[in-house]
């Protein structure tokens, strides 16, 4: 009951914030992101967005919780809670975000797959499929993986340490022989540190029961979505956290490829 009524409210709060946004153009072709990964990486944790006001934004995309307390993923308008041991459930409308990227997901490119691919491969796919490196694509990938290696961040307690420590060390789980969704962005070199330049996918299994912070992976067979963005909604937090934060190290790039596993 406990779980139905949370996904009650996730959806109840999707319905209620999106409607209208398919039929506006601008809307439809933006991604809307709270905070940046600059931020995230330097250990600005706690936002002071919720979860409902988020999917007022889009159906798909993905983030984290405040504390750092797991992997956000956002597909069909239902946001996931993906937890450090690997389980999987459905936010609350009231649970907050310190860094999330949403859009309203249309497919503009479909790519069958019928043959085992790496992630090397599929995104090297990817990237002869796409119109352009300049725009933001949201990538959604779907099918029957042999493998499908994961690590998810586990809640941090204050002071926070940066995300490349949180991150060190963090278990790694490989589901094997399963069905499920890569979910995320390849975004733009020139918009690292504002999000992650590159592919950055969370994955879920068909059940909603698993699921992590995708590190690798081989696809059997599947069905590769992209759709394409031109345009970047940017929502800014202010917390007294956020706002006294230097976000501007001179090694960002480094931290951000060591903290995604890239």
């Amino acid at each position: 009951m406990e779980r139905f009524q949370r996904f009650a409210r996730t959806v109840l709060a999707h319905w209620n914030g999106g409607q209208g946004d398919q039929h506006d153009p601008e809307r439809a072709r933006s991604v809307y992101q709270s905070s940046t990964m600059g931020a995230l990486i330097q250990g600005v944790y706690d936002g002071d967005v919720t979860v409902g006001e988020l999917l007022k934004h889009g159906d798909f995309g993905l983030g984290t919780f405040n504390h750092l307390d797991g992997e956000m993923l956002v597909m069909d308008g239902v946001c996931y809670h993906l937890h450090a041991d690997g389980s999987v459930e459905v936010a609350s409308g009231d649970d907050r975000s310190p860094f999330a990227a949403l859009t309203r997901f249309r497919t503009d490119i479909s790519e069958k797959v019928s043959s085992p691919m790496t992630r090397q491969e599929v995104t090297a796919l990817v990237d002869r499929l796409i119109r352009s490196a300049n725009l933001i694509y949201a990538v959604k990938i779907t099918g029957l993986f042999p493998t499908v290696t994961t690590r998810t961040v586990k809640e941090q307690k204050p002071p926070y340490p940066p995300l490349t420590e949180a991150a060190a060390g963090q278990a790694e789980t490989t589901f094997t022989d399963v069905e499920g969704t890569l979910v995320g962005y390849r975004t733009p070199d020139y918009e690292q540190g504002i999000s992650v330049a590159g592919y950055h996918l969370h994955f879920i299994d068909t059940s909603h029961t698993r699921g992590g912070h995708d590190l690798d992976f081989i696809l059997d067979r599947g069905t590769i979505e992209l759709a394409e963005r031109s345009a970047l909604q940017l929502a800014l937090p202010t917390t007294e956290q956020f706002l006294s934060s230097d976000l501007t190290p001179a090694n960002l790039e480094s931290q951000i490829r060591q903290a995604e596993g890239g």
